[in-house]
């Protein structure tokens, strides 16, 4: 078996340079954007990017995964710094703005048919789990009713960011989250 040897400094740069771009790319244009396109604006030849990542799924992947990995550690902070059940909401309007703010990748993907690695799937079970976590919190602090459930809130977060982007006064941004959030609150609150 052959060991993988530490990439050089100049690769990392390079390699950092494309994934910036790509995340930057996708999230303003969504999947469309080309290999050869991503590596002109990263200031690149093809095939450093094509060494990096063979294969466009490969590079959709990887900034899936750090997504997914970002999103789980704002999870996992909100959990740790969340003393009365009061960080959800605020998760899922910062969850909901940096999503109106980029095309959906999540959407995206499932349209672009990419098979999903172990580790990507792992990542997106710690997320599943560090949102659950902060659920429950809530739930037990009486801040969100208790009927609920995990699905039934991505279904919820779903809806309002799809307000969101539908949003008829856009000089009013989170409002209309706001409101359909407003349906997680228990009766009376």
């Amino acid at each position: 078996m052959e060991s993988q040897r530490p990439m050089r400094a100049d690769a990392r740069r390079n390699r950092e340079r494309i994934l910036q771009t790509a995340r930057q790319a996708f999230a303003t244009e969504g999947l469309g954007v080309s290999l050869d396109e991503i590596a002109r604006r990263a200031g690149v030849g093809p095939g450093t990017v094509h060494r990096h990542f063979p294969a466009k799924e490969a590079l959709i992947e990887e900034v899936l995964t750090e997504h997914l990995a970002s999103l789980t550690e704002q999870a996992r902070q909100a959990v740790r710094t969340d003393r009365d059940g009061s960080a959800f909401f605020p998760f899922l309007h910062s969850l909901i703005s940096e999503a109106r703010a980029k095309q959906d990748l999540a959407d995206a993907l499932s349209q672009a048919d990419v098979k999903l690695s172990e580790r990507t799937q792992e990542t997106a079970l710690h997320l599943r789990q560090a949102f659950g976590e902060l659920l429950v919190r809530a739930q037990e602090a009486g801040t969100v009713r208790t009927d609920v459930d995990a699905e039934d809130v991505q279904a919820v977060v779903l809806g309002a960011l799809t307000a969101e982007r539908q949003n008829p006064t856009p000089d009013r941004p989170g409002r209309m989250a706001a409101v359909v959030l407003d349906c997680l609150l228990p009766e009376g609150g």
